[in-house]
């Protein structure tokens, strides 16, 4: 048996209509499904044509959590203390720098020179980590 791709990743956001506004409306993502499945709203976004990489937005919660649980994700995900952490592509990372900018998102760093790119840091108002990043050619 072969592994042969990521199809989807999680991150807690404490409020799911928010993070859309974050994730749609300022990064630029697409909304993948949007479902109440009853127990829980199953919310993904995905870069826009990569339809087969998605994000899950879940809130801390049923049916993943018990109660004590997801109040001390929640705790933990408000102290800045366990957000997660998703590294995105981009053809231009100064370009994009400078509209999340004009955006009002959460910079964390500049665009910075290292050996595999240019990157920069931003955080979702949930306190996950987000790399942007323009990657230099593979040798």
């Amino acid at each position: 048996m072969t592994m042969n791709s990521i199809s989807r990743s999680q991150l807690y956001v404490l409020d799911q209509d928010e993070a859309l506004d974050f994730y749609v409306g300022k990064l630029g993502l697409e909304v993948n499904t949007d479902q109440d499945l009853g127990f829980m709203r199953w919310l993904t976004v995905n870069v826009p044509g990569d339809r087969e990489h998605e994000i899950l937005l879940e809130k801390p919660g049923p049916p993943a959590l018990d109660p004590a649980t997801a109040e001390q994700v929640r705790e933990l995900l408000t102290k800045g203390a366990m957000g997660g952490w998703l590294c995105l592509t981009t053809d231009d990372a100064r370009k994009t720098y400078e509209d999340l900018v004009a955006k009002g998102v959460d910079i964390t760093d500049e665009p910075t020179e290292r050996p595999y790119g240019i990157d920069f840091g931003i955080r979702d108002p949930f306190g996950n980590r987000i790399r942007v990043g323009q990657m230099y050619p593979r040798v």
